[in-house]
């Protein structure tokens, strides 16, 4: 049998900006939150989901290709938010930025490259780069009377430079997922 992967192409960011944000945790201490440990913070370009040992070559090749076509970019994370946004109760607190061109393009590349090949949902929704910070405890939250629900909402300017696009598998475990990059690939 087949080993299947849960993969998803990802930009990591530098631990300076990994800790930036992880310091938000403190800030917003009073929301009913699962903080995501600061070693997985990072954007998610692509999920592909569950695929075979087949697959994941095809999918390291692609991301390769991609890699060679596009030069580094920045990334300017500008707010920190309930999302998605205007939904009650939230689902997350995350850190969101622009849909950059250079993104857009990597994205649609790798889509384009694999979507033949492999068997994955396509996101119709418009590419706009996040780092997930926290998930919300639903029930704790609807459990806060309205008034007394802690805001969050801010503008921030956190800048770092894309340098590499990477493979990441992600392991279900009993304290959340895991996840490990399967391989690195750098922009020019």
């Amino acid at each position: 049998m087949n080993k299947r992967h849960r993969i998803f192409v990802a930009i990591n960011l530098p631990e300076s900006t990994k800790k930036k944000l992880a310091d938000f945790e403190q800030k917003y201490a009073n929301v009913p939150a699962k903080w995501i440990p600061v070693d997985n913070l990072h954007i998610t370009t692509l999920f592909l989901g569950d695929i075979t040992d087949q697959d994941l070559s095809l999918v390291c090749q692609a991301v390769k290709e991609v890699a060679l076509r596009h030069n580094t970019f920045n990334v300017v994370l500008e707010k920190i938010a309930y999302g998605p946004e205007d939904k009650i109760p939230p689902r997350y607190i995350f850190a969101s930025g622009q849909a950059l061109e250079p993104m857009q393009n990597i994205k649609k590349e790798l889509e384009d490259a694999l979507f033949e090949s492999i068997n994955f949902k396509l996101d119709k929704n418009v590419f706009t780069p996040h780092v997930t910070l926290a998930k919300i405890k639903e029930l704790e939250w609807r459990a806060i009377e309205p008034e007394e629900r802690q805001e969050v909402g801010e503008d921030i300017a956190l800048t770092f430079t894309v340098e590499s696009i990477e493979v990441m598998e992600s392991q279900l475990k009993r304290g959340g997922p895991q996840y490990a990059v399967i391989e690195s690939h750098f922009l020019q």
